[in-house]
């Protein structure tokens, strides 16, 4: 059991470079639509210059095209994350082998007579992908060869041969390999990926026959499981596949909620988003949900320590509203309180449910920031973003009013309410314990963090995410928590030999001095 969920956490960890390429590509098309989308036009007079329009226009157009593209770029981005080492050689394979499945597939097709005309490829299942005909299979062709070299990379990238065939040793015997396996798995999908999507359609409707329920379930799932990591096996299929909804948009089919709104975005013929966006409103709890839950822990913190309280939890909230990032905020009072966080993901699928209830197609995955560049271009019919911030006030009130009756009701330790003897432990430890300032030089601090993690030999793997430092450590006993927290660490993570140690957003800096101090690993 504890191999299966190492391996899901390295699975879940490679779909970062890819997922966190995607809102960037968003951003754009955002940005592309505040100058080519005529609503704005109407209250900033200069923004109808036809150049200014045609810019808009040629950004977002260009941008939008990597939607049909997405497969590929999972095939590259998934080794990068997998590779332990060698990653560009991963990457390189992942593409190669990509291109190879796909023209097999196809050579498979046309022997078998199965290629349709054109204008009969959407009824028929089929697409062009990179200029080829084959069986449509959005990203899921990309995760399968992704993951696939991604292992194969690891398993065999050090294999050394002698003599003549010493050419053939590392990472091109990788390709060796991913290759023909990829000939293979080209064949096997023209003929059993029919069977396969038949499965994804009746789960994707199973789903929907679910109703609002559906989204509460979800929801619930997404945030449940981000202390496991594993969260972005739950959101990532509703936002890129076809569970989160098909939508035929211009001369494409779209598959997956966040590859149609972003579609939606770029065509001004779309006058009214999909619902299906609503399968990535989690951002509704980051802006609105915790800011309640923030307020509610400092409401009910002792007197004596709302200053501290106030220390921890407004730049965390602060954080989470404009950014997204919930990590600083929710391990205020994971460990210390994990009923607050059932709670929090149970609110958390009640708010994705009542913005499909009240027919919400506003774009809110991540921060108030976001929020406005996606959505006040497009207006308040193509988007009613007013009353996505209705239900999120609403949210903030629940959220408030639940957190502050289970604080006081059962007593719960959150920031400002620990026990006197925890908090003269606590300041003791600090006392005999060297301060490591986060931002200090370099040397020091990777080197502390290196120690407090049972030193570089104890040290198998290290990688981030977007606010985690991800490790995999021969023993995790040896992990020294209290070091780590001098460090600025916001809570530990430790699942069999993985272990994740919350940084926030600047755990890249925290990772390359790290890595600087290991010499790379």
């Amino acid at each position: 059991m504890k191999k299966v969920v190492n391996g899901l956490q390295a699975f879940g960890k490679s779909l970062f470079a890819p997922i966190l390429l995607l809102p960037i590509i968003g951003l754009f098309i955002a940005f592309g639509n505040v100058f080519g989308n005529g609503n704005l036009a109407q209250y900033v007079p200069f923004l109808e210059i036809p150049i200014i329009q045609n810019t808009g226009k040629f950004i977002s157009a260009s941008a939008v095209s990597i939607l049909q593209n997405l497969a590929l770029i999972f095939a590259v981005g998934i080794p990068i994350g997998l590779a332990k080492k060698d990653k560009g050689y991963a990457a390189l394979t992942g593409l190669v082998t990509f291109v190879i499945f796909i023209n097999a597939m196809h050579q498979v097709l046309e022997l078998a007579g199965r290629i349709v005309p054109a204008e009969a490829m959407q009824l028929s299942g089929q697409a062009m992908v990179l200029n080829v005909q084959v069986l449509e299979m959005g990203v899921f062709s990309g995760i399968m060869l992704g993951a696939l070299v991604g292992i194969l990379h690891n398993k065999f990238c050090d294999i050394e041969f002698k003599g003549v065939f010493a050419i053939y040793s590392g990472h091109r015997f990788v390709a060796i390999l991913a290759i023909p396996s990829a000939m293979i798995l080209g064949a096997l999908a023209a003929e059993f990926w029919p069977i396969a999507q038949n499965g994804i359609t009746a789960l994707a409707t199973g789903i929907k026959n679910l109703g609002v329920f559906g989204l509460l379930v979800y929801g619930f799932l997404e945030r449940i499981l981000i202390p496991t990591g594993l969260h972005h096996l739950v959101y990532t299929p509703f936002l890129y596949t076809e569970l989160g909804g098909v939508a035929h948009i211009g001369s494409e089919i779209i598959y997956g909620a966040r590859n149609i709104y972003f579609a939606e975005m770029a065509d001004p013929a779309i006058k009214v988003l999909s619902d299906t966006v609503n399968w990535d409103a989690r951002g509704l709890s980051k802006m609105f949900g915790l800011m309640g839950a923030a307020l509610a822990m400092y409401v009910t913190a002792d007197k004596k320590k709302k200053k501290m309280a106030k220390a921890i939890l407004f730049p965390a909230a602060f954080t989470s509203f404009l950014l997204g990032v919930t990590e600083p905020l929710e391990f205020a009072f994971l460990f210390t309180a994990p009923l607050l966080f059932v709670v929090h993901a149970i609110l958390t699928g009640t708010g994705m449910m009542l913005l499909s209830i009240f027919g919400v197609h506003a774009i809110g995955a991540n921060g108030f920031i976001d929020f406005l560049l996606y959505n006040l271009p497009l207006g308040t019919t193509k988007s009613n973003w007013p009353m996505f911030i209705v239900v999120g006030l609403l949210m903030a009130a629940l959220y408030f009013i639940i957190f502050r009756f289970l604080i006081l009701k059962l007593n719960l330790k959150t920031p400002g309410r620990e026990d006197e003897a925890a908090a003269e432990t606590n300041s003791q430890e600090k006392s005999t314990t060297k301060k490591v300032i986060p931002n200090g030089p370099p040397a020091e601090l990777g080197a502390t963090i290196i120690g407090a993690l049972g030193g570089s030999d104890n040290i198998e793997n290290v990688d981030n995410c977007y606010t985690r430092l991800r490790l995999i450590l021969k023993d995790p006993n040896a992990v020294n928590e209290q070091v780590l927290k001098e460090t600025g660490s916001k809570g530990i993570i430790k699942s069999g030999n993985n272990v994740q140690v919350v940084y926030g957003l600047n755990v890249k800096s925290v990772r390359d001095q790290v890595d600087q101090q290991l010499g790379g690993i």
